[in-house]
């Protein structure tokens, strides 16, 4: 069904309780990670299994994160909206239909993969791409729809200690060894190259590391995956 702005309601309070702003810096990674999917499958030569490894290591991880990133919500988002905006309810039954959907086609992914990673095999690709298809047609439904009707919602009425649990909750979903490409992926896919978002969201002394340690070893792990 379509979505429809949220209707105006004497139970969304126009005071600014949190800035969940984040929320679409996380989606513009999945959108940009899952959309660049099918080429990056399809840059693997058939048998190269050293290079089918590196870009399944890489789907892996952005299926792993958006996995998390949907059970923190239906865990912690959609009951205190449903409760404290009432008039949300119906966006907020969209959505968890919206992850339904969605986990169907993320476990088709997380089942092809293994295979393909072993054999880089045309044939084993196939499911792939088509799992990376079925995700990138439901995140051009979900992404939007969430940040047109959940997130200014979100903003009047949860706590700004509940957003700041979703982002510790995806940081730790992150598999071990795979900081870097996490970091790397949210700032790359930022209109700025993600300049404002290290601002906002990192410490001083951890944009040196990532200068200096973190985005030499990004960049290599792009080269990797692009083949080159």
């Amino acid at each position: 069904m379509p979505a429809t702005p949220l209707p105006p309601s004497g139970d969304v309070p126009k005071a600014k309780t949190c800035d969940a702003s984040g929320m679409a810096d996380i989606h513009r990674m999945y959108k940009a990670g899952f959309g660049e999917g099918p080429d990056l499958v399809r840059g693997v030569a058939p048998g190269d299994a050293a290079h089918a490894e590196v870009v399944s290591e890489q789907l892996a991880l952005l299926s792993t994160s958006l996995h998390a990133h949907h059970e923190g919500e239906d865990e912690r988002l959609w009951q205190p909206l449903a409760e404290r905006a009432p008039s949300c309810a119906v966006h907020v039954e969209r959505m968890k239909a919206q992850h339904a959907e969605l986990l169907v086609h993320l476990t088709a992914l997380d089942a092809a993969l293994p295979a393909w990673r072993r054999s880089a095999a045309s044939t084993d690709a196939e499911p792939v791409l088509a799992a990376i298809d079925g995700v990138n047609g439901a995140l051009a439904v979900h992404l939007p729809d969430e940040e047109t009707n959940i997130v200014p919602v979100m903003e009047t009425v949860i706590t700004q200690k509940e957003v700041d649990w979703f982002g510790e909750h995806g940081r730790k979903a992150t598999p071990k060894g795979q900081t870097w490409n996490s970091l790397g992926l949210i700032l790359a896919s930022q209109p700025d190259g993600g300049d404002a978002w290290m601002r906002k969201s990192l410490p001083g002394p951890f944009r040196l590391i990532w200068r200096w340690i973190g985005k030499p070893r990004y960049e290599r792990h792009r080269a990797a995956l692009e083949g080159r």
